[in-house]
C-alpha cells in the first residue's frame, strides 16, 4: 500500500465527509456512531467508511480518545494526454507530472485533452471529476 503524509486527530472529533486510515487504507468516513462511557470503560465510536481510492466499505471501533491516523489528500487538476482502454495517462497542469490512473466508473465523457480533478495521496491516483461538471 502507498504510504502518504498523514497527521494523527482524535477518533471523536472525525466528522462525516472527512478521512481516515482503516487498516492502512485512506477512507472518507460515511458515518459516525458514538456511545456514551460506560462503568469500567471510555466511549466508543464506530466508524463506517469507504475506501477512497477501492470504494470498498471498512468498519473501525476505537475508543473516543484513540488518535486516529488522518492521510493529507492532495487534490490536483489535470488534462487527459491518452486513453488507454481501461487506463488513463493525466498530466497535471501546474507541475506537469503524468500518472497513469485507472478510468473511473463513474466519470463518463473521459477523452483525450478534456481537464479533469483528482485526489492523490502516496502514489494512488483517482480521478473525481471532469472539470465543468456540476457533480
Amino acid at each position: 500500500m502507498a504510504d502518504g503524509e498523514k497527521r494523527f486527530q482524535n477518533l471523536g472529533t472525525l466528522k462525516p465527509g472527512s478521512y481516515v486510515l482503516v487498516d492502512g487504507e485512506p477512507c472518507q468516513v460515511k458515518a459516525i456512531d458514538k456511545s456514551k462511557p460506560g462503568k469500567h470503560g471510555a466511549a466508543k465510536a464506530r466508524i463506517s467508511a469507504f475506501g477512497i481510492f477501492t470504494d470498498q466499505k471498512r468498519n473501525l471501533m476505537k475508543a473516543t480518545d484513540y488518535e486516529a491516523e488522518v492521510p493529507i489528500i492532495d487534490k490536483g487538476t489535470g488534462q487527459v494526454v491518452a486513453v488507454m482502454g481501461n487506463m488513463i495517462q493525466i498530466m497535471d497542469t501546474g507541475d506537469y507530472k503524468t500518472y497513469d490512473v485507472e478510468k473511473p466508473k463513474d466519470v463518463q465523457g473521459i477523452a483525450g485533452g478534456i481537464e479533469v480533478e483528482y485526489i492523490k495521496w502516496g502514489d494512488l491516483v483517482r480521478i473525481t471529476r471532469k472539470k465543468g461538471d456540476s457533480k
